[in-house]
């Protein structure tokens, strides 16, 4: 049997590839995970239809993400932490603060998204990258001060 496939199916084939598979197959694993339509005309104008929707939501995910990388390069995030003798910091700042304080902020982002190479652990002004889509990045500004101090 012909099959289009909808998504990358692992040893069979990638998205729009027309591939040869025993009915069997089709019917009882590509078709009720919509992983492949019947390679009939049909078939081909619903899969046309399925990456013309699918071309939309990418471009309105992107748009979407570029939007918010443009507000956040506006953005700067002060985040007070607790220091010792020589200013030493109890602990870090990691992703999940920063994610925490531009909540605060009323930006909600995934902290999993924050690229920190390491917690940072020194009092300063930090300039930190966010991943918010495949080739959107926004960059915002850390202040890591002292909690109490003004900022």
């Amino acid at each position: 049997m012909e099959v289009i496939l909808v998504q990358d199916v692992e040893g069979l084939g990638r998205q729009g590839d027309k591939a040869s598979v025993a009915a069997g197959y089709a019917r009882n694993y590509l078709f009720p995970k919509r992983l492949a339509l019947e390679a009939t005309s049909t078939g081909a104008r619903r899969f046309g239809e399925i990456q013309r929707q699918q071309a939309a939501r990418t471009n309105r995910e992107r748009r979407d993400a570029q939007k918010l990388a443009d507000r956040l390069s506006q953005v700067s995030v002060q985040i007070p932490v607790q220091v010792g003798e020589d200013d030493k910091l109890f602990g870090s700042v990691t992703s999940a603060d920063i994610a925490g304080a531009l909540k605060e902020q009323g930006i909600s982002i995934d902290r999993r998204g924050i690229q920190l190479e390491e917690p940072l652990k020194v009092l300063g002004v930090y300039t930190i990258s966010i991943k918010l889509y495949p080739e959107v990045e926004a960059k915002i500004k850390v202040l890591v001060r002292p909690q109490g101090a003004a900022g």
